[in-house]
């Protein structure tokens, strides 16, 4: 006879087992076998965007307070981010909260002197999970995507970026989308 205490804990075990990657520690790569393709339209607008939007999900799974729009890089299925550890993106994530929504597409800032714009509501959208990186291969190819979407601004930034990822000021944050499922993808 199996004893109730055994059985849990042979079942929370088994359930627990395709999240095992998820626990690793707060600086992974992402690098799944397989990655949840979004739509032809998404993937367009994914390179051609200025920005996207990003809200933590909470753990009950709704929206985190803080969203924002970003400069970003749609590379290999994921948006990548660069960003200092401090930022509530990267908060978030290292306290566990890996998963996000993202919105695709130039709706102005979010946050106004008087109420906040909403209109990113409207965008194209999707939800990811986020890993945190600090790979040096990655980091030039963000940049260099960086270099043909924000020419007026990346001089001011490329290296302060590029050197803040080698040193850990800044890391990067990749969000790789969910299966419409609501599946996590298989790592």
């Amino acid at each position: 006879m199996i004893r109730r205490r055994a059985f849990l804990g042979g079942s929370l075990a088994l359930l627990a087992a395709p999240f095992a990657s998820l626990a690793a520690g707060p600086v992974r790569s992402l690098a799944p076998p397989r990655r949840f393709a979004v739509s032809d339209g998404l993937a367009a607008a994914l390179e051609e965007s200025p920005f996207v939007y990003v809200s933590p999900l909470l753990a009950d799974g709704t929206e985190s307070t803080c969203h924002g729009e970003v400069w970003y890089a749609w590379l290999d299925g994921a948006v990548v981010i660069n960003t200092a550890p401090s930022t509530w993106k990267a908060r978030a994530q290292e306290r566990g909260l890996d998963l996000a929504r993202i919105w695709v597409g130039d709706h102005g800032r979010w946050k106004r002197m008087i109420g906040r714009n909403e209109a990113f509501r409207k965008a194209p959208s999707f939800d990811a999970r986020v890993v945190r990186s600090r790979d040096a291969a990655l980091t030039d190819r963000l940049l260099d995507v960086y270099a043909r979407k924000y020419p007026d601004e990346i001089g001011q930034w490329r290296e302060k970026m590029r050197q803040g990822v080698a040193s850990g000021e800044r890391v990067l944050l990749l969000y790789a989308p969910l299966d419409p499922s609501g599946e996590l993808p298989r790592t």
